[in-house]
């Protein structure tokens, strides 16, 4: 799963970077808020660690920014601010926990683990224009049509409507779907994206999963195949 880590003291983003690894995750780090934002914007993760003081832009005025984009992806404040009213803050710009420095890592992972059980039971409907997906019943229908799934081609679907709009890597598709990394050979997802393609495309219309060559995928957009 792919980490976002913003924290601006180094050693702090090594520890926690490092952290994260053992863990088994893929992080990646900025010390800047604002190009937080960018990033975040441009890429897709499963989870936000994010410290409060930052240059830049603070760490409540980036929640609140990714919260306005629609950006739903779990966020864990990081921070040596123990106040009662800057837990209140940050809870109520939209993080979804806070923890106070320092920390053990077996809380920070605890935590981590938490958060990532309750994203993934989101219970929010999924729509990307005329196409729907319910995380409850499982349930997908396109253009009024049911339309039946694999587990596969159920969990690629789901995740490349979570980030509807946002190029997925083939590396990151990959590895959130079947748990492995993309060694430049393997066509199994081009192999799942046809299978959804013909199950959820109508007629001569563009394909509602775009082909970014070189790249990966997007959701949403003419298919530039």
């Amino acid at each position: 799963m792919n980490v976002l880590i913003v924290e601006d003291d180094e050693s702090v983003a090594r520890f926690l970077n490092q952290a994260m690894s053992e863990a088994g995750f893929n992080p990646k780090v900025t010390g800047n808020g604002l190009q937080a934002i960018e990033i975040a914007r441009a890429e897709a993760f499963d989870l936000f660690l994010l410290d409060v003081m930052l240059p830049g832009i603070d760490g409540f005025e980036i929640v609140r920014r990714l919260r306005s984009a629609g950006i739903q992806t779990p966020i864990l404040m990081l921070t040596a601010k123990d106040m009662t009213e800057d837990k209140v803050t940050g809870l109520d710009s939209g993080a979804d926990d806070y923890l106070v420095k320092p920390f053990q890592v077996s809380e920070l992972l605890a935590r981590v683990r938490a958060l990532l059980r309750r994203g993934t039971a989101s219970p929010g409907t999924l729509k990307v224009g005329s196409l729907s997906l319910d995380p409850i019943t499982r349930k997908v229908v396109s253009d009024e049509r049911l339309v039946y799934l694999s587990a596969t081609e159920y969990s690629l679907l789901e995740y490349l409507m979570r980030n509807a709009g946002t190029v997925l890597t083939r590396s990151m598709l990959l590895q959130h779907v079947w748990n492995y990394d993309f060694d430049g050979n393997d066509n199994v997802l081009d192999v799942y994206i046809s299978y959804l393609r013909k199950k959820l495309d109508r007629g001569s219309a563009p394909s509602i999963i775009q082909t970014v060559r070189g790249i990966g995928y997007r959701m949403g957009g003419n298919d530039q195949a």
